[in-house]
């Protein structure tokens, strides 16, 4: 199974997410940061094989984050996660800085086990 760490400062989106990893059978959300900071730590205890997170949060956002994960381990499986719907700019900026995927809120339960099925192995 796939270690997937979750990063949004929203714990209703978070477990949202958590269920439709987990119902796949594929993937296995090993733990949940609330803002990039966290996410960077956590990233460096868990070892996940993706982490799943949101562009928006207080402290450090999204892309922020995005930037020091891939100077420190240019490997790492980042898909971006936005409600903001087909915000262009950030969109292309996350997949320059090295983001895999972006996932647009509400979810699609089907959607989001599509995307984290088609990341390619390091």
């Amino acid at each position: 199974m796939k270690k997937v760490l979750i990063v949004d400062d929203s714990l209703a989106v978070a477990r949202q997410l958590m269920k439709i990893i987990s119902a796949g059978g594929e993937f296995e959300p090993v733990g949940h940061a609330k803002n990039g900071s966290e996410a960077i730590k956590m990233n460096l205890e868990l070892h996940p094989d993706i982490i799943c997170m949101d562009m928006n949060m207080p402290g450090m956002d999204g892309l922020t984050a995005l930037r020091s994960l891939m100077a420190l381990d240019h490997k790492v499986k980042v898909v971006m996660i936005t409600s903001l719907g087909g915000v262009g700019d950030k969109f292309t900026e996350a997949l320059k800085l090295g983001a895999q995927n972006v996932i647009s809120k509400p979810f699609e339960p089907e959607n989001v086990l599509r995307v984290l099925r088609a990341l390619q192995p390091a």
